[in-house]
């Protein structure tokens, strides 16, 4: 049942490749908003057309915020870690999942983005 209104809520297919860690409801009396931080790791899948054989898991990626839609007029933010796989031969290549999660030159989510524009907003605004 948690797991049904998750998918729901959090951009599609979201909680196929990642797993909740954390979760923050933070109030900002400085600028009167409420927001909700959900800290997401990558599951332990590794990346089609690779061998693994050749390469070894080195932990996970600096973790990247981006916005989605607000949740009962609360800003959300999602802070994302994707792992990482080095090559165990060269030491030096690394691979990881490629998401398509945020909106290219945005750090929105793809959908709340298409929906920006879709009201004549500028989504860019939105990326500070």
């Amino acid at each position: 049942m948690t797991l049904d209104l998750l998918n729901i809520i959090l951009p599609q297919d979201l909680l196929l490749y990642f797993e909740i860690v954390n979760f923050q409801e933070l109030g900002y009396v400085s600028v009167k908003k409420d927001c909700l931080h959900i800290y997401l790791e990558e599951k332990n899948q590794f990346p089609k057309g690779y061998s693994t054989s050749e390469y070894e898991s080195k932990g996970f990626s600096n973790s990247k915020q981006i916005q989605d839609f607000p949740i009962r007029g609360k800003a959300v933010y999602l802070h994302i870690k994707t792992r990482r796989w080095r090559d165990k031969k060269t030491k030096s290549k690394q691979i990881t999942n490629d998401y398509s999660f945020i909106a290219e030159g945005s750090k929105l989510t793809v959908e709340l983005s298409d929906f920006l524009k879709a009201t004549g907003r500028d989504p860019r605004r939105y990326d500070k």
